[in-house]
């Protein structure tokens, strides 16, 4: 399904106007006019205001809401309010209350206070759910269900323990294979019956590893069941052509975004790059290339993005003026369909009031508001050209929870390796290289990548293995990070130490030790600085050893080594050397940037027929062309280069040289002659500097 089945961006946010007296909406209005909003996010913490008391039905605001967002040619995401059920549920229904690990009941006065497997939260849900769908289900203003908000909910209470034994009984059937999985022989843990299952609450000491990964899994499906049941109800009463989504939180840890984006129409993401962190482009990147590759390369959706500060962090920086804009388009360049925030008004109460919006505190006289008018005229601009299209990679990095989720856990050789800091090391060397990268999950069809890497995948299940072996077999290349096909998909260490297979395709012999440094520990690997992590291998026969360790326990012994096509990295490569080793990695596999000779800060990325440039400094580069085009967003064409200010940004379509009789670019905002909304100069032809890197 489409996000933006007219060709345009989507372009808004979350609306909350029960905070409002009703007399603001129509201001509301207005001003979401003026600033290019078509869509808004109504509902999502409405439960209260909807249901007041059990069985209530209080819809007449809420119609005249969507009548009015609908004669100002505003679309609405219509999400279900589950997510923050009213007080009274709590009260008259203690155990729709979720359970900490102590077993104290976490209680209403937030959101997300639900308990996942409580049959009479999933009833109350469902009434609620349906009740919606059959009354807004057909409305114009209708554009898509948004389905909760930020499944994040663990509950180890006592609902959830008799749904984990069921999980647990169709997972493994018998007792016997449950106690083979979980490894219970260890400190003498047999389960002799089915009541003996708990969750993996408090514990004396270290609990089972085993356990804790399933109990991962569970939530993630007993969320996964919520999200599918009023996902099933809202399309029951909805024409076909309605999507359904949910947002995820990226590197959140508490779902398979994997399993979850399979049912879902389209895939949503909330992203908050904190505006201190120098790398913010990267990580936005990053999430942006993570969300793609759970669509399946589709458009995807920013269901959440701030506009300025949020509030949850120690030291809450606004976002310097042009950033907002500059991330914001530089999700579209990564696929992005849909440019959407939390929230349109600033709240003046309750808990994120001092959470950024697009009309902040200083209402439409604030710099923000005045970036978003921004932004909203550039999508508008955009929209014709890029909307649907896709973007394109030949490298991609491969992610999975199920492996992230055994490997965090304590009892591991260093709590100084995080897999979140991992991964966005190795994503960061392939930005810095202006390499562009989609995530994969280990057991994907990898065969139309030139080059796979694999940052860290501690569990690798058999036919993950089997697949990158068949994946080199079959000409691609690999680099391969540290701690690697250690475990299999009961987190049981592989004979070895690694994997045979793994082994034998890296060029390892042996794994004799692991040796993790501390935090501020360098490895002199003569080629390179190592950090983090070392290793006492073996290398086989007919490896190759690229770098070797000087001095200390492991001097002279393999750092890096390859077989074939695949590389080995026991280590972690300060930022310079990982960039270097996998920029010479993309190389030999045929790889190339979009654009060559882009200077560091400077971002190239090719979606569809249009090129984006963005610049990820505040000081004003100039960057060579190999031929001209037009730069959609001033309407003004370019030759042999193009020069991009403070957080500046340029989506360049190829488009032959104007002729005598052609109107110049009229600069920012518009060109003369052409209707608002329209692009200009949009015709035929290769994206400047567009070598296929094939």
């Amino acid at each position: 399904m489409s996000i933006a089945p007219e060709g345009r961006l989507l372009f808004g946010g979350d609306y909350n106007p029960e905070q409002w007296p009703e007399e603001v909406w129509a201001e509301d209005v207005r001003l979401m006019k003026e600033a290019g909003v078509n869509s808004v996010t109504v509902g999502v913490f409405a439960w209260a205001r909807l249901e007041p008391r059990p069985g209530a039905r209080e819809f007449g605001w809420l119609d005249r809401l969507l009548d009015l967002l609908h004669a100002h040619g505003i679309g609405v995401v219509l999400a279900t309010p589950t997510a923050s059920p009213p007080p009274w549920l709590g009260r008259l229904h203690p155990d729709t209350l979720p359970r900490d690990e102590d077993g104290h009941t976490v209680w209403w006065g937030s959101r997300q206070h639900f308990a996942h497997s409580s049959a009479t939260y999933r009833r109350h849900a469902a009434a609620i759910t349906e009740d919606l769908a059959r009354r807004y289900g057909h409305h114009p203003a209708l554009r898509m269900w948004h389905i909760n908000n930020e499944y994040c909910t663990f509950d180890y209470g006592d609902e959830s323990a008799r749904a984990f034994r069921d999980w647990l009984r169709t997972r493994y059937e018998t007792l016997d294979a449950l106690n083979t999985a979980w490894g219970t022989a260890f400190w003498g843990q047999h389960i002799d019956t089915w009541g003996d299952v708990i969750p993996p609450r408090r514990a004396q000491y270290l609990r089972g590893p085993t356990q804790l990964l399933d109990f991962r899994r569970f939530t993630s499906d007993a969320l996964l069941a919520c999200y599918v049941a009023e996902r099933d109800l809202v399309r029951r009463h909805t024409p076909a052509h309605i999507p359904v989504t949910t947002n995820f939180m990226p590197l959140w840890t508490g779902q398979d975004a994997w399993e979850w984006a399979r049912h879902e129409d389209v895939v949503s993401v909330d992203v908050y790059p904190d505006p201190r962190d120098p790398l913010a482009g990267q990580y936005n990147a990053m999430l942006a290339d993570m969300t793609r590759g759970q669509a399946g390369g589709r458009p995807w959706m920013v269901m959440e993005q701030a506009a300025g500060a949020v509030n949850f962090r120690p030291v809450n920086s606004p976002k310097p003026r042009g950033l907002n804009r500059l991330l914001s388009l530089q999700s579209v360049a990564r696929g992005a369909d849909a440019v959407c925030y939390f929230q349109w008004r600033q709240s003046r109460q309750g808990a994120e009031k001092f959470h950024s919006a697009m009309l902040g505190h200083a209402g439409a006289a604030g710099r923000s508001f005045a970036e978003v008018k921004q932004i909203g005229a550039d999508l508008d601009r955009l929209g014709p050209a890029v909307a649907g299209t896709r973007l394109t990679a030949d490298i991609a990095v491969l992610h999975d929870w199920h492996s992230w989720w055994a490997g965090g856990q304590d009892g591991r050789p260093s709590a100084h390796v995080t897999y979140e800091e991992v991964v966005r090391a190795w994503h960061r060397a392939l930005w810095e290289a202006h390499l562009t990268a989609d995530f994969a999950h280990p057991e994907h069809d990898l065969s139309a990548y030139e080059l796979v890497v694999v940052p860290q995948l501690y569990l690798l299940t058999d036919a993950a293995i089997d697949n990158l072996v068949a994946y080199v077999r079959g000409g691609g290349a690999l680099v391969c990070g540290f701690f690697t096909g250690i475990a299999d998909a009961d987190d049981r260490v592989r004979p070895g130490g690694m994997d045979a297979r793994l082994r034998e395709l890296l060029g390892i012999s042996t794994v004799h030790e692991w040796w993790p440094l501390e935090p501020a520990e360098t490895i002199d690997c003569g080629a390179f600085t190592g950090t983090l992590w070392s290793e006492e291998l073996t290398a086989a026969a007919d490896a190759e050893v690229t770098a070797a360790y000087r001095g200390g326990e492991l001097d002279g012994l393999p750092a890096a080594l390859r077989r074939g096509r695949a590389r080995y990295l026991s280590t972690l490569p300060r930022p310079e050397d990982l960039r270097a080793l996998l920029a010479d990695a993309a190389l030999e596999a045929g790889v190339r940037p979009p654009l060559t000779g882009l200077p560091a800060g400077v971002e190239a990325v090719r979606r569809g027929e249009l090129l984006f440039l963005l610049n990820h400094g505040r000081e004003e580069v100039t960057l060579a062309l190999a031929e001209g085009g037009r730069d959609l967003l001033t309407g003004a064409r370019v030759e042999e280069s193009v020069t991009l200010g403070r957080f500046g940004v340029a989506v360049l379509k190829a488009e032959p040289a104007a002729g005598p009789d052609a109107t110049p670019g009229a600069g920012p905002g518009a060109t003369p002659g052409v209707e608002p909304g329209a692009v200009p100069g949009v015709g035929p032809g290769a994206v400047p500097g567009s070598t296929a890197p094939r």
